[in-house]
């Protein structure tokens, strides 16, 4: 299958052309490879994946099967007919929800997932598993992204199975409970969006993200949807199940509209008034106009936009969030016009958005004195590496399904044929760094899986012309 023809892309020199099949092909082969050497058993049945096949000491964690990590790998095996890993995953992810972990003087509610697990084996021979809450994370916060991956990873696995019946079992009816009762539960907000602390999600280290982050609230529809369509509807349930339509569509509503950014909407903000009381208000988060930074108005070309990053009171956050975005298209949050604008955004800004190695996770990097305050001086989140700027070919397979669901196959085709001419090259890296992803990140973990995963996605996507079925909106 050819790429369709494009001027605009055919002209920027930091497009690729289109790889020969054998290349391809041989691109596909290893990266089978790679996801069969990464899968982990618990009691004779495979139940997820690895991060990376390494035995690096320094990536000693990256042996654990992460809930965020394995999604893409899922979908492959629905799509190849290996639906019975998928079913030990979320069985065995929401047997794990229903603990309670106690710390010095709280618990974190059942309902939140952990972050990753493995399966440890003992003197005897026994098995067990071992989950981490985040206890032993970097920051050592909770992950808020896992529950809402698990319950929209249930829904495509009925789609692909017509598995009604799973959905039934009391440990996924459990799980889908905690999880809304969780997520719902009453704060001092009034705003729809979910309120995250910095580290809870694919970017969990301290980035100045905390509040209300896009990819949070993208996954947090999701998971609605979901959940919503597979709860059982009982005298128990009807109240919170009724709490999550009205949340969800009072969520699509705000993204729509408060987190949408163009050049239109630049003008507004740039002339909001302020201080502003009482329920008339034009500026209701008093969001002050000198806070617009500087590199925004030159940057936004016209006839394009995109969601920002975060906003809470008095704040927006104006940087480009690549995962947020590209879910906002996949999940039905962004509207036929909105994908349009975010897409045109990626033609226009290419280099910057993905330069030679799909897909810089935020644009643009903080340095500087902002990078002390936002980041507390992060080593490894220095300007354009990790998750500050760097670029991260798991983004690949989100770019290429949202860029298909815009039809733009021109831009889908160019961003995996980046891929194929780097990954399998350069080991299958975790991230690169530099402004356009030249350098291999320089603590990047080699035979990442989800970076492999992403390429063989894509590969199904616009080859074989197979869809994710993101039909979430019910």
């Amino acid at each position: 299958m050819d790429a369709p023809a494009n001027a605009a892309i055919s002209q920027n020199p930091f497009l690729a052309h289109k790889p020969s099949d054998a290349q391809i092909e041989e691109v596909v082969e290893q990266a089978y490879a790679l996801i069969e050497d990464s899968l982990i058993y618990y009691q004779g049945k495979a139940v997820g994946c690895t991060a990376a096949v390494t035995d690096h000491v320094a990536a000693a964690n990256y042996t654990e099967c992460f809930i965020r990590d394995f999604f893409p790998v899922a979908l492959i095996l629905l799509m190849d007919g290996k639906s019975e890993v998928v079913r030990n995953f979320l069985h065995t992810v929401a047997r794990l929800s229903a603990r309670e972990k106690q710390f010095k003087g709280h618990e974190i509610t059942p309902g939140v997932m952990p972050a990753s697990f493995s399966v440890r084996i003992d003197e005897a021979g026994a098995e067990s598993l071992s989950p981490d809450y985040g206890d032993r994370a970097i920051g050592r916060v909770a992950p808020v992204d896992s529950m809402m991956w698990w319950a929209i990873l249930l829904d495509l696995y009925v789609q692909y199975t017509h598995d009604h019946g799973f959905t039934q079992r009391p440990s996924i009816q459990g799980a889908l409970q905690h999880i809304l009762h969780l997520s719902l539960n009453t704060t001092f907000e009034v705003a729809p969006t979910l309120l995250a602390p910095d580290g809870s999600f694919m970017i969990d280290r301290r980035m100045g993200v905390d509040g209300h982050p896009l990819e949070i609230q993208t996954l947090f529809y999701g998971m609605l949807c979901s959940a919503e369509k597979y709860l059982a509807r009982t005298s128990h349930t009807a109240e919170v199940l009724l709490v999550a339509h009205q949340r969800r569509s009072a969520l699509l509503t705000y993204l729509r509209i408060f987190f949408w950014l163009d050049v239109r909407r630049l003008n507004e903000i740039h002339r909001y008034p302020t201080e502003e009381l009482g329920s008339g208000s034009v500026n209701m988060l008093n969001i002050y106009p000198a806070s617009i930074p500087d590199w925004v108005e030159d940057w936004l070309p016209d006839y394009c936009g995109y969601f920002v990053g975060n906003l809470g009171p008095g704040r927006m956050d104006f940087r480009y969030f690549a995962q947020g975005n590209l879910l906002a298209i996949l999940f039905g949050v962004s509207t036929q016009d909105q994908t349009r604008d975010i897409l045109n955004l990626y033609e226009k800004r290419w280099s910057d958005l993905v330069g030679v190695s799909p897909a810089k996770i935020v644009y643009p990097a903080v340095d500087g004195l902002a990078w002390e305050l936002i980041t507390g001086s992060d080593p490894k989140n220095v300007a354009w590496s990790y998750h500050n700027g760097g670029n991260w070919p798991v983004l690949l397979w989100p770019l290429v399904a949202a860029a298909l669901e815009g039809g733009r196959e021109d831009l889908a085709w160019s961003a995996f044929s980046l891929a194929c001419r780097r990954l399998q090259r350069d080991g299958w890296p975790e991230y690169y760094d530099g402004k356009t992803g030249r350098l291999i990140g320089r603590r990047s973990n080699f035979n990442q899986v989800w970076s492999a995963a992403a390429a063989i996605l894509s590969h199904k996507m616009l080859v074989e012309e197979r869809r994710i079925p993101f039909c979430l909106n019910v």
